[in-house]
C-alpha cells in the first residue's frame, strides 16, 4: 500500500493517497462537477486577498464570468502530455489525471500534473511565452495547495517557454519545498471561501 504522511494541525495521519481519489479528468463531467463543489488548486492560486475570495465564491455560485480558456491555455493543454513525459523520463514522476481530496476536508481538492508512487512528490507543469525570473506567487499558492491536499513534501515546478506557440528549448525546472505557514494561510482563506459558498 502506498503510504504518505499528511499533517493536519499537530496530528500526523498516515493514509493511502490513492484511496482519496474523487474523480478523474478523463471523465470530464464528473471531474468538473466535483471541482465545482470544493476548493481546487486553481481556486487556491487566486486566494490572495479578501476581495479575491469573494470573486471566486461568486464565480463558483454562477454569478461571475467563468474563464473558458484561450489559445494560451489550449497550447498548454496540448503540450502538457509531452512535458509530463519529459518529467517522467527525468524524475520518475508519473502523469496523473486524478482529483484528490485532503484527509481532513473532503472539499479541499487538487489534481497534480504528476505524482510519485507514494504521493510525497508532485510536479506542476506550465507553458509560458515569457521567461520566468522566479516562480509567480499565484503558481506558488497552487503548488502549496496541492502539497496540502496530498500531504506532499515537495513539488517539481516545470515550465516550457514558447515563441508564438513553438517550444524554445527543453523544459526548465525548480524544486518548491513545502511551506507550512503559507499552507496554513491558504487553508484559512479556502475555509472562508467554503463558508461563503454555503450561505
Amino acid at each position: 500500500m502506498d503510504l504518505q504522511l499528511d499533517i493536519f494541525g499537530d496530528e500526523a495521519v498516515r493514509t493511502a493517497h490513492t484511496s482519496r481519489i474523487v474523480a478523474r479528468s478523463s471523465d470530464r463531467v464528473a471531474w468538473l462537477r466535483a471541482r465545482s463543489q470544493g476548493v481546487t488548486a486553481t481556486d487556491a492560486a487566486r486566494l490572495g486577498t479578501q476581495r479575491s475570495i469573494i470573486a471566486v465564491a461568486e464565480e463558483k455560485r454562477g454569478f461571475g464570468r467563468l474563464f473558458s480558456g484561450n489559445r494560451y491555455t489550449d497550447h498548454g493543454r496540448a503540450r502538457e502530455p509531452h512535458i509530463a513525459s519529459w518529467v517522467h523520463d527525468h524524475f520518475s514522476l508519473s502523469p496523473s489525471d486524478a482529483l484528490f481530496h485532503s484527509v481532513a476536508q473532503r472539499l479541499h481538492l487538487a489534481t497534480p500534473d504528476c505524482i510519485s508512487d507514494d504521493g510525497a512528490t508532485l510536479a506542476e507543469i506550465k507553458t509560458t511565452s515569457k521567461p520566468f525570473t522566479g516562480v509567480p506567487k499565484h503558481y506558488l499558492r497552487q503548488i502549496w495547495w496541492q502539497q496540502h491536499v496530498l500531504g506532499a513534501e515537495r513539488t517539481l515546478f516545470v515550465w516550457e517557454q514558447h515563441d508564438d506557440f513553438v517550444p524554445v528549448g527543453p523544459p526548465k525546472h525548480v524544486w518548491i519545498e513545502r511551506d507550512e505557514r503559507e499552507i496554513e494561510a491558504l487553508v484559512g482563506r479556502a475555509d472562508r471561501l467554503l463558508e461563503l459558498l454555503t450561505r
